[in-house]
């Protein structure tokens, strides 16, 4: 028989590990998990092409558990790794402001779920809404295997906003893009552009995992595949 206890407090939501959050906590990544995927109890943080804020490098365990929760999709995994992004995005948030999470849709019948269950994760936090301010006007090439250029090109006019901001609401809810893996920026630019051009104040992109990628500023980037749409 299992003891009581274990029934009052939160499992990771990675392992399965008991925490010390009481039942029905937010969930949330445990020591180990953090260790062995390297994640930030803060997540990380950037600027390259626009703010962003991630669990951690695209890369390694990290790389492989996205990868098998897009075939897979765990609401408790997604957002047990989205615990370090809301704290990051709390240090970063004005206290006046309630930012919207706009996820990235996908063109495919087989839609990437994960940006959508990290906008259910964040949306726990008192001041992030969501609204799907997005479609896809044109499909896109895969981009896995193109460089920042071609990426950039294939991006364009890829997106359509679906509606202007209301009176005001621009000012008070800036708009975060969330999409799973964050590149070489090209998918979040051509978002962000379509947003902008329509009304909204774009804030910075929220992804899961960041990857380097050789060609941008610094370095400090390199293409990884990844199947399905193709990453950012």
């Amino acid at each position: 028989m299992l003891p009581l206890h274990w029934f009052l407090i939160t499992p990771c939501g990675l392992c399965g590990a008991p925490l010390s959050e009481p039942r029905g906590a937010t969930p949330t990544a445990c020591p180990a998990c953090q260790e062995s995927l390297c994640l930030p109890v803060a997540g990380l943080v950037g600027q390259d092409p626009m703010p962003w804020w991630g669990a951690g490098h695209y890369e390694g365990p990290l790389r492989q558990l996205l990868l098998h929760l897009r075939r897979h999709p765990r609401p408790e995994a997604v957002a047990a790794l989205g615990g370090g992004i809301a704290r990051g995005l709390a240090v970063a948030t004005e206290s006046h402001e309630r930012p919207l999470l706009v996820p990235i849709p996908s063109w495919k019948r087989q839609a990437n779920p994960l940006p959508g269950l990290l906008c259910r994760a964040l949306q726990r936090h008192p001041q992030l809404g969501r609204a799907d301010l997005l479609e896809r006007s044109r499909p896109v090439l895969g981009q896995h295997h193109l460089g920042r250029a071609l990426r950039l090109a294939n991006q364009v006019g890829a997106f359509r906003c679906l509606r202007p901001p209301a009176a005001g609401e621009a000012h008070r809810r800036p708009v975060l893009i969330v999409d799973d893996i964050l590149t070489s920026g090209a998918t979040v630019s051509s978002a962000a552009k379509a947003l902008q051009q329509t009304g909204w104040r774009v804030r910075g992109v929220v992804c899961l995992a960041r990857t380097p990628w050789s060609g941008a500023a610094g370095g400090d980037l390199r293409s990884q595949s990844r199947f399905g749409d193709g990453p950012g």
